[in-house]
This record gives C-alpha cells, sequence and structure tokens, in this order.
C-alpha cells in the first residue's frame, strides 16, 4: 500500500494543495515582492472605502489608524520580542505635543512627522536602555510609571505644552492636488475628514510594510530568539540587551508617528488624553487581535474604535439610558477580552485562519466529490 502523501497526512486534499501552488507561484518569489503587492492592494482597498464613507466614518477610520499604528509597534515589542509595556500612551503623548510645536512652527506636515517619530524613538532609546535588565512585572511597572508621570510634564511646562487645558495643533492645509484627485476620482469635494483620514491610512500602510519587512528579515527572527529562549539567544552570541533596546526604539517610533497622526485628527494634544487607559487599551487590542500579528494589531484597533459605539447603540435601542449605555461598553469589551484569552489564545487571526482553513478544504472536497 502506497504510503500517504503530506497533503492526505494534514487533511488537505490534492486538488485544494494544487490550487494553493498555482495561486502562490503567481505570487512574486521575494518577500518585498510579496508585501509591495500587499501594499499596494491594501491601498486600492482603502480608497475605495474611503471614498464610499461620508466624514463621520472618514473621521472613525482616521482614529483607527493612529491606534493601528501604535499597536503594530506594540506588536514588535510585545508580541515579537515579549516585552510588556503599559506606557505606549506616553510616548504618543511625546509624539502629539512634538508634532503640535513644529506645526506651530511651520515646519512643513512630512518633516513634522518625521520630527517627532526621531524624538519619540529617542525617548524610547532612554527607556530601553534603563529598562533591558528589567522581566515581566518589573518592566510592566517601569512602563506604567512612565505612563503616568511623562504627561504630567504638560502640566509643569504649561507655557509651552498648555497645561491642563492642553495645546491646540493646528490642522495642516490640504493641497489642491489633493483635492483635484479626489474630484477625478468620485467627483465630490473632498472634506477636511476625508483629507486627515487619507493621511492617517498612508502612514499605517507605509508603517505596516516597514515592520513587516522588518520581522520577515534577520532582525525579526533574532527578537522570537530571545523571546522564546533568552538563554539559547545568548548562547548563540545575541546580544541580549541590544535588541530589547532595539525593539523598544522601534515600537517608540511608531509610537511617535501614531501621536502625530492623533495630534493633527484630534487637532488638540492634552494629559487627559495620554492616560493609562490609552496604553491598557493598545495593549488589549494586540492580545485581542493576536500577538506577534500586525494583522491581528490592525484587527485590534478596529475593535477599539468601532466596538464601543456599537454596543452604546444597541444599549439605547433596548431601553438603557445614555450613561448605562455607555457605561456597558467597557464591560462587553472587557468580556470580549476575556473570552479570546480562554477560547481563542491566538486571538482574532487565529480564529479567521482556522475558519479560513476549514472553507478552503470543504470548498476544495465538494469539487472532487
Amino acid at each position: 500500500m502506497a504510503a500517504p502523501t503530506k497533503d492526505t497526512e494534514v487533511g488537505v486534499p490534492p486538488a485544494a494543495a494544487g490550487r494553493f501552488a498555482a495561486f502562490t507561484r503567481r505570487m512574486p518569489s521575494s518577500t518585498l515582492g510579496k508585501h509591495a503587492l500587499t501594499l499596494l492592494v491594501a491601498f486600492v482597498v482603502v480608497v475605495l472605502v474611503l471614498e464610499l464613507t461620508g466624514p463621520f466614518r472618514n473621521s472613525q477610520f482616521a482614529t483607527m489608524a493612529y491606534y493601528g499604528i501604535a499597536a503594530a509597534g506594540l506588536t514588535v515589542l510585545t508580541g515579537v520580542n515579549g516585552q510588556i509595556s503599559l506606557g505606549h500612551g506616553a510616548l504618543m503623548a511625546v509624539g502629539a505635543y512634538t508634532t503640535g510645536l513644529m506645526l506651530a512652527a511651520e515646519i512643513p506636515l512630512l518633516v513634522t512627522m518625521l520630527g517627532a517619530m526621531a524624538v519619540t524613538a529617542a525617548v524610547g532609546a532612554v527607556v530601553g536602555v534603563a529598562a533591558a535588565r528589567l522581566h515581566g512585572p518589573y518592566l510592566a511597572g517601569a512602563t506604567l510609571a512612565l505612563a503616568v508621570g511623562l504627561p504630567g510634564l504638560a502640566i509643569y511646562f504649561d507655557h509651552w505644552l498648555g497645561g491642563e487645558q492642553g495645546m491646540r495643533i493646528p490642522s495642516p492645509q490640504m493641497p489642491a492636488w489633493f483635492s483635484d484627485a479626489i474630484y477625478f476620482l468620485s467627483a465630490t469635494e473632498a472634506s477636511s475628514a476625508k483629507y486627515l483620514a487619507y493621511i492617517g491610512w498612508v502612514t499605517l500602510l507605509v508603517v505596516l510594510f516597514l515592520l513587516a519587512n522588518l520581522m520577515a528579515g534577520r532582525t525579526g527572527r533574532v527578537w522570537r530568539a530571545v523571546r522564546d529562549d533568552e538563554v539559547a539567544a545568548e548562547l548563540a552570541g545575541i546580544p541580549l540587551g541590544k535588541v530589547r533596546v532595539l525593539a523598544f526604539v522601534v515600537s517608540a517610533a511608531c509610537a511617535g508617528i501614531a501621536g502625530a497622526v492623533l495630534g493633527i485628527v484630534v487637532r488638540l494634544a492634552a494629559p487627559s488624553g495620554f492616560t493609562i487607559v490609552l496604553s491598557l487599551g493598545l495593549l488589549t487590542a494586540v492580545v485581542v487581535g493576536g500577538l506577534g500579528s500586525l494583522v491581528g494589531a490592525l484587527l485590534g484597533s478596529a475593535l477599539l474604535v468601532f466596538l464601543p459605539p456599537f454596543v452604546t447603540n444597541v444599549g439605547t435601542d433596548i431601553g438603557l439610558d445614555n450613561t448605562q449605555a455607555a457605561q456597558l461598553a467597557p464591560f462587553v469589551y472587557g468580556a470580549v477580552l476575556v473570552l479570546v484569552m480562554l477560547l481563542a489564545p491566538s486571538g482574532a487571526v487565529g480564529v479567521l485562519k482556522k475558519l479560513l482553513k476549514k472553507l478552503w478544504i470543504g470548498r476544495s472536497t465538494r469539487r472532487t466529490g
């Protein structure tokens, strides 16, 4: 009797395996090419979604963009390198305040965002060096102190940073070529909300593209080696301290860009907007979406943005007043987090992968049957 093939051993019909192999042969052979093609497809999808939705949804998508950027950076730090951070809200504050100061000085938007990224990366390097030897709850406690203390500097330097009331951030002017391009695509006038949504999502796609290539290369493999077994990584000659600091710097740079996008979308940087609640929200988004997955970070950010208003609307529909309905949203979000941790430890991405695999196998079985 012939030995079972590799496909039949894992339960995949030969027809499904053949179609999948034919599909993969059409893809670019290099990792960079695959990510570039994915980036192009994602950009087309973003344009379609933003053009088919109104100003309110555009604003929500802009919010999702800066959450997604910060969550992607936290995925690198926590999901790939294994360091727990509760201070990313404070790092976003650094990016937002830097953006406000630079835009007030009439510095171009692109230079401003790069400057916010650089300043926040420098802060991340300092924090990363200080926390390089900390692990587990000790590292979480150190970053928690950062989250609690850093936004308070705005109160101490209230002359420059606005104090409790916050600092107004000027909105970037929409260029004429953008208005012409939107009118060419949809025959409608471009709104400010749509312009900010495009800024947020183009930035998000570029960040995801860069992080995906970084994680797929040698640096990503080193990060995962340190996460999986520190002793074995050190015996292999990997400098643990430098690797951890690099991960913290990359993650902080993403938080700085996210803070810059937040600043131009909200048009305000205030200490009340960067509390520990923001840091915890980013961490739960990463866990719910799937640790170590950039797609999971995006899904978790979507849940963070769209679930609370959906639950609030459901609450008002069933007879709750506005206050009770608003209080229902955090409860449901917490319940979703607990259920994901108990029933789907791999997060939403893991569940989607299993469902897609079952659908693919079932469809192929029906065709061959």
